[in-house]
């Protein structure tokens, strides 16, 4: 009786680790940027996410990332088309990246009616950049989390809640850079070659050491 107990209890111990064995190594883990927990980790093992992010972050150090709206619209004023075009100016150089465009709403109407605002939204971010010369295929998604991620917590009307946010999701898989694995290339790329070594006469003049002239 106890040997039979005994092997039905390490049966199940068995099964419950080859369960756990088979499961996939980071499942679970939030990787909005990335999808799913195969793609995710792709990216690390790639190298990939590891950049994705460090360019992410240099995109929004570089270049706002947010515009608002008025309320109850999704039309651009000047200041978010403005915005934008810098976001296009920005994204033109990294043809092996892509974005991601988030729309939000305030906490003012139904959640059904702001998720279908927050998608306007972006979906106007979207076709702006598009007709800035931004491959649509680029534009990974168009995305809203309509009033449930507010920078404001109010339910009151609150232009800062009104706005989207755009973000590297990616990287283009085919693109001949990304083929190439060269994912720190791209992040780096302005800033290596933009970069022009001073003279040894300037460099020391520069300093208020040696100097050409008297």
């Amino acid at each position: 009786m106890y040997r039979k107990a005994a092997t039905i209890i390490l049966a199940a111990c068995i099964a419950a680790c080859i369960a756990a064995c088979s499961q996939e190594a980071g499942q679970g883990i939030a990787a909005d940027s990335f999808g799913d927990a195969t793609r995710n980790n792709t990216g690390v093992m790639s190298g990939a996410r590891e950049y994705g992010l460090n360019l992410g972050r240099r995109f929004a150090r570089e270049v706002p990332a947010t515009i608002n709206f008025a309320f109850n619209s999704a039309l651009l004023d000047a200041g978010a088309r403005q915005v934008l075009d810098r976001q296009a100016d920005w994204i033109r150089q990294f043809p092996e990246v892509r974005f991601r465009v988030y729309g939000h709403t305030d906490m003012v109407g139904s959640a059904g009616y702001n998720q279908s605002l927050g998608l306007r939204r972006a979906q106007a971010a979207v076709a702006y950049l598009g007709a800035r010369g931004i491959d649509r295929s680029r534009l990974e998604a168009v995305v809203s989390y309509g009033e449930t991620r507010p920078v404001i917590d109010t339910s009151a009307p609150e232009r800062r809640n009104r706005r989207t946010v755009t973000e590297v999701s990616g990287f283009v898989a085919s693109h001949p850079t990304i083929l190439d694995g060269k994912y720190a290339s791209v992040v780096y790329r302005e800033y290596v070659a933009s970069a022009v070594p001073p003279s040894k006469l300037t460099g020391y003049a520069d300093t208020g050491g040696f100097s050409s002239g008297d």
